[in-house]
């Protein structure tokens, strides 16, 4: 059953600004409406194996394999400092390209799809969140598992979606003006590199 504490709990979550939402709106600035919204779509494909690991009960085996658990969580550090070293270097990122070929849509999705798969802290965020929206007594708990993961993937696209649209708003100002441009490259970067290094930190 969906009930509004999961609604209002779930948009909460999916508000903050993670990896998912910087990738986003940079992809929102610098290639527009259409290109973030292939962003938000490999986000969201990126959270369906962690649901679906949590929903089958693989998440269990994360919680408790501190291998596994540091093997891919160290594989998600690598990539977003990969990520944040190539921002900082690109400096033609922010030229204005109206065109999207499906080669780069493509590459969109699958860029955006590996930072959320590399995370292993969505596994385990799920593994303690979505269990508390079960009742007790469901009849069929995979069933309401399932129905409550396909909600919040869809609140997931949707924010998204808006934040990238918001991105591309600012999206004129910012290739009019080559020191803003320097300045957010740098600033993506460093955010991308700060979420590698936050990860890198973190524990279960």
């Amino acid at each position: 059953m969906i009930t509004l504490e999961f609604l209002i709990t779930s948009l909460i979550v999916v508000l903050i600004p993670g990896t998912g939402v910087v990738f986003t709106v940079s992809t929102g600035i610098i290639q527009g409406r259409r290109a973030s919204v292939f962003a938000a779509i490999g986000c969201t494909a990126g959270i369906v194996p962690h649901l679906l690991a949590t929903v089958l009960g693989l998440a269990a085996v994360l919680h408790t394999s501190a291998l596994a658990f540091q093997v891919l969580k160290f594989a998600g550090v690598a990539y977003l400092f990969y990520i944040a070293f190539a921002t900082w270097r690109d400096k033609a990122a922010f030229v204005v390209d109206s065109t999207s070929s499906a080669s780069s849509a493509a590459s969109l999705v699958t860029k955006a799809f590996l930072l959320n798969i590399l995370n292993p802290k969505l596994t385990i965020f799920f593994l303690a969140f979505l269990p508390q929206f079960v009742a007790p007594n469901a009849a069929a708990p995979l069933a309401q598992l399932l129905l409550l993961s396909g909600v919040f993937m869809a609140m997931t696209f949707a924010v998204f979606v808006v934040y990238g649209f918001l991105a591309h708003a600012f999206r004129e100002a910012v290739i009019e003006s080559p020191r803003v441009q320097s300045w957010l490259r740098r600033g993506f970067a460093a955010a991308f590199a700060g979420l590698g290094a936050n990860l890198a930190l973190s524990e279960k």
